[in-house]
């Protein structure tokens, strides 16, 4: 699949905007409505997808079904963004029946975390279009406010930038680039597939909930041995969070292992940086150019005006 051209950015939303919610993996288990008031706090309208209510296994309605709501919402113009209400698993199994010409067109925010790296990676990998990885209308009643604030200035075009202390293991320098990535579990998932960007020159951030050490240490080797890391401007580490480990330890804490895969190479790498399956999960623009700086005090991460890949 070729590369297509792409806007510069996207455009801002505005008041009286219409934005979507749909599930194009789990099924929903708790209510929305948090979520409802929140963006229509915002002055937009919310219209909720067919999948929202369905039940099909462990997903929100059959493939069928999910991959059809989510495309309704992409092809219609009235719809200025999408929300994926969770993440969970799924979202692969319906990616390769979504038509993107439209979208690749007049493309709109798509927003979500998690299982949604799909998307985010897809999106990149064939478009360089910007989308944001953040919080989603089920985590909406858990979030904190600066995180929430986060992504209210991500999607009406607010300046993003993030100054948080820097913890020992960073390794510092300066790094500017596209950023790319989300869930390491995810990105795995999509090596080697149509959804798999690329990765030399870019500023990857890497978060990931529930695996075993050793699981995120194998992934880890996996996209060293690919040459993914090899090639990057820069390294930015989310949450890690309700890891699990074997009866006999596994010995590494998450930054040792990624120190070790990437210790080789002279990037600047920052860890802890407040996104992931957090309650505290700071929106990121992926497909925005940003200008990291990391020093031994702290961490600056700079989005910059226009998303040019």
């Amino acid at each position: 699949m070729t590369k297509q051209p792409h806007l510069s950015s996207l455009p801002p939303l505005i008041e009286s905007d219409t934005v979507a919610i749909v599930c194009p993996a789990g099924k929903i288990s708790g209510s929305l409505i948090d979520a409802v008031n929140l963006l229509e706090g915002w002055g937009l309208k919310v219209r909720l997808g067919k999948s929202v209510e369905a039940s099909y296994h462990q997903f929100a309605g059959d493939d069928a079904l999910r991959a059809a709501d989510f495309q309704q919402m992409l092809d219609d113009p009235e719809v200025k963004a999408i929300f994926a209400a969770r993440g969970g698993y799924g979202t692969v199994r319906i990616i390769d029946r979504i038509d993107f010409s439209r979208f690749s067109k007049a493309p709109k925010w798509i927003v979500g975390f998690s299982d949604i790296t799909v998307l985010h990676s897809h999106i990149q990998a064939v478009w360089g279009i910007p989308s944001i990885h953040g919080q989603m209308p089920l985590t909406i009643p858990d979030a904190t406010a600066p995180s929430l604030d986060s992504l209210r200035k991500a999607l009406f075009g607010e300046r993003l930038t993030y100054h948080y202390p820097a913890i020992p293991g960073n390794r510092p320098g300066k790094a500017s680039g596209v950023l790319i990535g989300g869930n390491l579990s995810l990105l795995v998932n999509v090596s080697g597939s149509a959804s798999d960007p690329n990765y030399q020159g870019k500023i990857l951030f890497l978060e990931d909930v529930s695996e075993y050490f050793y699981s995120i240490d194998r992934m880890l080797w996996t996209l060293k041995r690919a040459g993914k890391l090899a090639g990057l401007q820069g390294l930015l580490v989310g949450g890690f969070t309700h890891l699990k480990d074997n009866e006999t330890p596994f010995g590494y804490t998450v930054h040792e292992m990624i120190r070790e895969k990437v210790e080789a190479y002279g990037y600047p790498v920052a860890f802890d940086f407040p996104a992931g399956h957090l309650s505290n999960n700071h929106a990121l623009i992926l497909g925005a150019r940003v200008q990291m700086e990391v020093t031994e005090e702290a961490v600056v991460i700079k989005f910059e005006p226009t998303a040019i890949i």
